[in-house]
């Protein structure tokens, strides 16, 4: 899976070079965003889910319905709804999701390939037309990535699938028995992970190649993921509380008191 980050490491370092601005926006946003998911995601679950499902729901009407702006609002709006309603199911189910993708990249390695020939991989020198080739060239990659991504599951053997369905069907059982701990580990993995993401790309705006770094030294890396993963977890557990019921009164008996 790095060798396909590392492709798409050289298309947003020639986006960053046609529109600096733009990504060191998006790479600070993602680390902010991936700082508080890390360390108060359980505390932020309920508008954390919302705008996770308002953003799919969007994403969804557009490929499935397209066009129109009271459609994208409307399908926005139902999943935003749908998110808040069954929370504590999604999160569940983003937990296995989240499982199921960390194995599957780990087990990957061996059976990615190079860039497709043709690919936006393949091609050299800086794009023509600034800002609007810029994005074409990454959506090239983007399709590329999918591609390739669609062949190393095609690829993968059964046992390896088998390893790859077993923690994510973990977390999914541990989610319904265990919420709160599952829910915790969720958000700080999908936290630290948009931290990292953020970091590459505000390196790579600084000229860096830092997924080609953490490719010579993976375990370091991998170390400093899984430290993170289990600060941010041990964090929320002990800090973010959820909204506790103000304690009943005692009623107070009617009537005067007798005087013995």
């Amino acid at each position: 899976m790095l060798e396909i980050l590392q492709s798409f490491e050289a298309a947003v370092g020639e986006a960053v070079r046609l529109r600096p601005a733009a990504l060191a926006g998006t790479g600070a946003a993602a680390v902010g965003v991936g700082l508080c998911i890390w360390l108060g995601g359980l505390s932020l679950r309920k508008p954390l889910m919302a705008i996770a499902g308002a953003i799919t729901g969007g994403v969804l009407g557009l490929v499935l319905v397209g066009g129109g702006v009271a459609i994208l609002a409307g399908t926005a709006f139902a999943a935003a709804v749908v998110a808040r309603v069954f929370e504590k199911v999604l999160v569940t189910v983003l937990g296995a999701a989240l499982a199921a993708f960390i194995a599957f990249a780990i087990l990957a390695g061996p059976y990615v390939e190079g860039p497709q020939a043709g690919g936006a991989a393949g091609s050299a020198g800086p794009p023509a037309g600034g800002g609007a080739a810029s994005v074409e060239e990454l959506r090239a990659y983007v399709i590329d990535a999918a591609e390739r991504i669609k062949q190393i599951a095609w690829l993968l053997p059964v046992q390896k699938w088998a390893i790859i369905v077993l923690p994510a069907a973990f977390l999914l059982v541990a989610g319904f028995v265990f919420w709160r701990p599952t829910a915790a580990l969720c958000f700080s993995v999908a936290g630290t992970i948009l931290v990292f993401a953020g970091m590459i790309v505000l390196l790579v705006h600084k000229g860096v190649t830092p997924v080609s770094q953490i490719s010579s030294r993976p375990l370091i890396y991998a170390g400093i993921f899984a430290a993170m993963t289990l600060f941010g977890t041990a964090e929320q557990l002990l800090l973010c509380h959820g909204a506790k019921k103000p304690a009943a009164r005692p009623e107070k008996p009617k009537g005067k008191s007798r005087r013995a």
